[in-house]
């Protein structure tokens, strides 16, 4: 069976390095699509483009203008090929115009040796049958965000205060995290992972739209089959704008992936 994630993130080779796809509206979040399934998207044609290099290591994107529901195109450009390692280009465009512009570097994480190690900690969640999940989430909130219909998140209770009008003033969100139709996550879906939870401007008290002007993310290994584990944490807010940092653990514990972005706040009133 072909997954809903699969579907979405199919693409047609035009020739040239360039590729079409679309961005599905399932994926909308407040003013436009869910910036981290863009990046997915463009990640899907690079992995298409590279035979024998096909997971991320390294990806830094810029968001030039919303993405929009519809027919979306991605150019590639392999500006250096090696033996381990590619850099590699890509813009998405809609309609002539620029979503999204990317520099990256690829590879096969099954080539990396060893494992990962990190003085990070694990995020502690609570059991996810004492979680929030999605029979939890107001109907306006899927109106405001129809992306929240194409995975399934788990919250410890305390974190949904924003859904009541409340405000914790923690800016931190942590929650598990899978995608529908039991797909299992793999890199390319990290991308999009690490920009899947509500923005952490939420649990200050500025609900809406967040939209990202810049996102860098580091895919440090391949996820195991499972529920994953992801936190979003802030700590500096200034001339409108936040940075966001994420980090994603899979089911064994591993640390596979972390991001930090600058976003601009969203507007409250």
């Amino acid at each position: 069976m072909t997954t809903e994630w699969d579907r979405h993130l199919s693409l047609e080779p035009l020739g040239e390095g360039r590729y079409a796809g679309a961005l599905d509206a399932g994926w909308s979040v407040g003013g436009g699509i869910n910036g981290g399934f863009q990046l997915a998207l463009a990640g899907a044609a690079i992995s298409a483009h590279l035979p024998g290099k096909p997971d991320p290591v390294t990806v830094s994107a810029y968001y030039l203008s919303a993405g929009t529901p519809g027919p979306a195109e991605v150019s590639v450009d392999v500006r250096r090929d090696g033996g381990r390692l590619a850099t590699v280009a890509a813009d998405l465009v809609q309609d002539g115009q620029t979503r999204l512009t990317l520099l990256s570097t690829y590879s096969d994480l099954d080539r990396f040796e060893g494992d990962v190690r990190t003085t990070a900690v694990e995020p502690e969640l609570p059991p996810q049958e004492e979680c929030a999940g999605p029979g939890d989430v107001p109907e306006f909130v899927l109106e405001i965000a129809p992306l929240m219909r194409r995975f399934e998140m788990r919250f410890p209770i305390e974190q949904t205060a924003w859904i009541r009008g409340e405000t914790r003033g923690e800016g931190h969100f942590s929650a598990w995290f899978r995608l529908n139709d039991g797909r299992e996550p793999d890199p390319v879906a990290l991308l999009m992972v690490l920009d899947a939870l509500p923005p952490v401007t939420f649990d200050l008290g500025m609900v809406g739209w967040a939209p990202t002007l810049e996102l860098t993310c580091h895919v440090r290994a391949k996820p195991a089959p499972g529920w994953l584990k992801v936190q979003h944490h802030t700590r500096n807010f200034a001339g409108g704008m936040f940075e966001e940092d994420c980090e994603v653990w899979d089911s064994t514990g591993r640390l596979v992936a972390q991001s930090r972005q600058l976003a601009l706040a969203p507007r409250v009133g």
